[in-house]
């Protein structure tokens, strides 16, 4: 249903590009959009392929991409790439405001992901399409304060919601007690070999939710007695704020933007990072501890519901554009 309280009076004609629309910043650019859709607004989604090879994805989609931007003739109110090898793409349509939106510090993920020569490119590339755009805009303070500090740049915060509707598909589940949940991709950034090695001394069972459809995983989710969270890196993860909305609690490592979703003690509980005896330790810990447990979710709940809905986003994402576009 649209939040027809925040529509804009007038007509905007956006265009979105993002090398996929799902998972992490894609899955956020693909929410937003039907949100501006259901609003009134025009937005069309870039679509290209690119090869499916780890070091081939993003030069291939911003190739392709680029050129698919230079043919359109179409001319839009704002352009609105998602990552940096959407940079490209955006700095060639046809649009009177371009954005360009990151999650995480690019440089530093794909330094720890790729080889350094990969790195060394990124970078590069890194620092000369941050000063294509308008308006650059993260979803955390922790990845806007990274990227003051290191290129004198303003990134405005506006962080992804979460749609609540969709939680509508999730029936009645039973409980299982002692259950952990594990949702995300099987990857080094993602930590999900630091739970492994903390799983033998977790006093309960892991369930990793790797590959799954978002309902399956929510289900799984809102059966658990708590979600782990072992990341290396993270901007500020959807997951952590799914597990709020479902009042289970989370213990996730106190890395990015996390602790802006967390606060010790009082809406999860926060780990270092690569510390398997620790991540175990609060889990067990958790696992137990019911009051403990109860107030965390008590806790978490209200701070979603009062800060990462699309009812209480959209709105933000709207002025942001009007803005732009008055400026």
């Amino acid at each position: 249903m649209p939040y027809n309280t925040y529509r804009i009076f007038c007509f905007v004609k956006i265009l979105f590009i993002s090398p996929r629309y799902s998972g992490g910043i894609g899955g956020h650019a693909e929410m937003l959009a039907n949100q501006l859709s259901q609003n009134g607004h025009y937005v069309k989604k870039m679509q290209v392929p690119h090869i499916p090879i780890k070091n081939l994805k993003n030069p291939s989609f911003a190739i392709l991409s680029t050129i698919k931007s230079i043919v359109d003739k179409e001319s839009y109110d704002i352009v609105h790439g998602f990552n940096i090898p959407s940079a490209y793409a955006m700095k060639y349509a046809n649009g009177r405001k371009k954005v360009l939106s990151l999650h995480g510090v690019f440089g530093e993920q794909i330094e720890k992901l790729h080889s350094k020569s990969v790195s060394s490119i990124a970078k590069i590339a890194e620092s000369q399409v941050l000063q294509w755009p308008d308006k650059l805009t993260t979803d955390s303070k922790a990845t806007q304060k990274i990227y003051k500090e290191k290129f004198k740049l303003d990134f405005e915060v506006l962080p992804s919601a979460i749609n609540t509707q969709d939680f509508s598909k999730i029936g009645n589940v039973k409980k299982i007690p002692n259950q952990v949940c594990y949702i995300g991709r099987d990857s080094y950034e993602k930590g999900i070999d630091i739970l492994k090695k903390a799983e033998p001394k977790i006093n309960g069972n892991v369930v990793y939710c790797t590959n799954r459809s978002w309902v399956d995983a929510m289900s799984i989710m809102k059966s658990s007695s708590l979600v782990v969270v072992p990341s290396r890196m993270e901007s500020l993860p959807t997951t952590v704020k799914e597990a709020f909305f479902l009042n289970i609690p989370v213990v996730a490592t106190n890395v990015g933007g996390i602790p802006e979703l967390i606060i010790n003690n009082k809406t999860g509980i926060l780990v270092p990072p690569n510390d398997p005896e620790k991540l175990a330790n609060a889990i067990n810990d958790l696992l137990v501890d019911r009051v403990k447990s109860e107030k965390l979710r008590s806790n978490a709940n209200i701070f979603v519901k009062n800060n990462m809905t699309w009812d209480i986003m959209l709105p933000k994402y709207i002025q942001f554009y009007e803005d732009l576009l008055n400026s």
